[in-house]
């Protein structure tokens, strides 16, 4: 099947075994998303960075309906993320808001205009054009942070000023 026949949904895992799931959705041929962040943990003797799930006991499944069950049948699935019994199609912009928020890096110097705390904007430049959020910090003049509902979860990215306008 072509690309345009797939769509991404969310998976929920069992506790801790996100990174299972994925090297078992991969071994079946299953196109997957595990966002992962670095994280410092501590404990009494010692302090080490590790790789964790940013969100935990999810994982993104990018299928066509010939894959649905193959997805879900893998060890350690227990159910898509659904709504009235369908399972929830995620918009692909908001993998790639997922994307960005984790592959950040600094952009140039941009104009400034006039936003304010609280106002819903939307993205119309890059590839995150079309995702839609609500501004909630301002960060100097070139930069805003933006919330971003993904799987009943919010995630916060920052962007430059130039990428955004205000919806009413």
């Amino acid at each position: 099947m072509t690309e345009s026949n797939k769509n991404w949904y969310a998976i929920y895992v069992r506790a801790r075994s996100e990174k299972k799931v994925g090297i078992e959705l991969d071994a079946a041929g299953i196109n997957y998303y595990l966002p992962m962040i670095r994280v410092l943990k501590t404990w009494t003797d010692r302090k080490k960075w590790i790789e964790e799930p940013l969100f935990k006991s999810y994982i993104f499944v990018n299928i066509d309906q010939s894959e649905y069950f193959k997805a879900i049948n893998i060890p350690n699935s227990v159910r898509y993320i659904s709504f009235e019994g369908k399972a929830v199609v995620i918009p692909p912009q908001q993998i790639e808001a997922i994307k960005y928020f984790l592959e950040e890096i600094n952009p140039p110097k941009v104009d400034e205009f006039e936003m304010k705390k609280g106002m819903n904007v939307e993205i119309v430049l890059g590839s995150l054009t079309g995702l839609k959020g609500e501004l909630i910090e301002l960060n100097g003049k070139e930069r805003v942070k933006i919330r971003i509902e993904v799987v009943n979860k919010s995630i916060t990215i920052q962007i430059p000023k130039s990428k955004l306008k205000v919806i009413k």
